[in-house]
């Protein structure tokens, strides 16, 4: 369907009413900071809609090459396959490819639920090409 407003669209615009006005309008105390948490929570949602295909995706992918695992298994699958290859010492930090798949896994979740942290912020800005290389 191609109408507007997009749920995108929708959420932001409920997210940005909660934040200007729900929010200045009860001065402090608890209205206020539900508030805040729904506003935050529906640009989660929106972020979540806009980015978790993608991510997943290429969790799915990273996952599979790096357990050699059959590209049929779910994320779920490959998670627990990892997780017990980690458990029984089958695969630690020095395995080739984990630690970026691992990184890369984490950036793909903050960029949903933390854009803003410190952290990943550095990253992306770290991993851009420096400008007086262009």
């Amino acid at each position: 369907m191609q109408d507007r407003p997009t749920p995108q669209e929708l959420l932001e615009a409920v997210a940005a009413f909660l934040r200007d006005h729900v929010v200045p309008g009860t001065a402090s105390g608890q209205v206020a900071f539900h508030a805040r948490v729904a506003a935050n929570a529906l640009d989660i949602v929106r972020r979540q809609m806009a980015l978790a295909p993608g991510a997943h995706e290429r969790e799915h992918a990273a996952l599979a090459t790096l357990l050699g695992a059959d590209p049929g298994h779910g994320v779920a699958q490959l998670n627990r396959m990892l997780c017990e290859r980690i458990a029984a010492g089958a695969m630690d930090l020095d395995t080739p490819g984990l630690a970026a798949c691992l990184w890369q896994i984490t950036l793909d979740k903050l960029a949903v639920d933390q854009p803003s942290y410190e952290t990943y912020v550095r990253s992306l800005r770290d991993a851009q090409p420096d400008s007086k290389d262009r």
